[in-house]
């Protein structure tokens, strides 16, 4: 049975869902961020600023554990309703566990990823 509107014409209505797949869709590293970027965040200043996007979206959690095991840095944000995740440290740290992170989601976990990128 349809739903009808006030004319009493049926109206169709569509229900959309979002099934992301295993991936990795963002790996960046900002080398010398300006002060701002910090200060818009509420993260300390500490170099360089790494930021991740992954679904599914709790991947974020194993994101942010891959990376603090593999280099200092600290996680500057982590959301696991959005996939999420920003870590701050010096520029190799970060891109050291930006590597990290995406190779063991794509070796060990099989996810699609991207390469690393710096700016």
């Amino acid at each position: 049975m349809g739903i009808f509107d006030d004319n009493s014409q049926q109206l169709n209505r569509v229900i959309e869902e979002s099934v992301p797949g295993k991936q990795v869709t963002i790996a960046h590293v900002i080398a010398a961020p300006v002060t701002d970027i910090y200060e818009r965040l509420g993260i300390d200043n500490l170099g360089a600023i790494g930021i991740l996007t992954l679904s599914p979206y709790e991947t974020a959690i194993i994101a942010a554990d891959i990376a603090t095991k593999a280099a200092q840095v600290e996680i500057g944000f982590l959301d696991r309703f959005t996939g999420s995740v920003v870590i701050a440290g010096d520029v190799d740290s970060v891109e050291t566990a930006l590597q990290a992170v995406t190779r063991t989601l794509h070796d060990l976990m099989d996810f699609t990823t991207v390469e690393v990128t710096k700016t």
